[in-house]
């Protein structure tokens, strides 16, 4: 945990960052001291959202009165804060039977993983192959989000299913194999990004074919639910890569 947070702080940021995710809106104090019950009063909570923006992990929309999470808070929210969810047995379910029954043909089970997996995350999700292969499904998702409106951050994000390259780069930011990963922002490497955020995985397929699958949304995106659901995602690419 960061030594510069108190206990306080990480519960009202944890708050903050949550309530962000589930409206995409900027989060004022009286609201986060009536839904979350905390036992301070909303002025104290303004005073400690200041310095949680002073510090960095919160910025204040200059027409808003709210605050909502930056991606350095963001990434403390991910890293330290969220907590490890499982994929829910149905979702693994139909993620297996789908995926499964194309296992001997790769090409297909690759689009039939993206398309599943899209409908489980409700976002993009794209698969790259290392002989530059790309297989997208879930592009008019994103447009559910707010951030997407934009039709600059609309057209990097579609820029995507174009630039194998780019995707398969993100190996180069793994840091231990057989993880999901998380880049946000900037960290992405596109302009016009800076609100997005992407969940990516390695897998080998059939016949020692590698790939990486990715999951691209607003950087709010649910990564408690997509998280374990990349994951099992690539494992069990790899699993039938293994076997077949």
């Amino acid at each position: 945990m960061d030594s510069k947070l108190t206990e306080r702080h990480q519960k009202l940021l944890k708050a903050i960052i949550e309530e962000f995710i589930e409206s995409g809106e900027p989060v004022g104090s009286q609201n986060l001291v009536e839904k979350y019950s905390l036992k301070v009063s909303p002025a104290t909570v303004r005073n400690e959202m200041v310095r949680l923006t002073q510090m960095g992990y919160l910025t204040q929309p200059h027409t808003s009165a709210g605050r909502q999470p930056t991606n350095i808070g963001l990434r403390f929210y991910i890293d330290a804060l969220m907590g490890e969810s499982e994929l829910p047995v149905l979702q693994e379910v139909s993620l297996k039977q789908q995926i499964w029954q194309d296992r001997f043909e790769i090409d297909r089970m690759l689009y039939r993983s993206v398309s599943a997996l899209a409908e489980v995350v409700g976002s993009m999700v794209l698969i790259a192959t290392e002989d530059s292969r790309i297989f997208s499904s879930g592009a008019v998702k994103v447009l559910d989000y707010q951030e997407f409106f934009d039709i600059d951050v609309t057209r990097a994000a579609l820029h995507l299913c174009d630039q194998p390259e780019l995707l398969l780069s993100f190996l180069g930011k793994v840091t231990e194999e057989g993880k999901t990963h998380i880049l946000l922002g900037e960290e992405i490497g596109l302009s016009n990004l800076s609100n997005c955020g992407v969940v990516f995985a390695p897998f080998t397929a059939k016949d020692g074919l590698k790939g990486i699958l990715v999951v691209l949304g607003p950087s709010r995106m649910k990564f408690s639910q997509v998280l374990p659901a990349v994951y099992y995602t690539a494992n069990l690419l790899s699993e039938i890569g293994a076997s077949w």
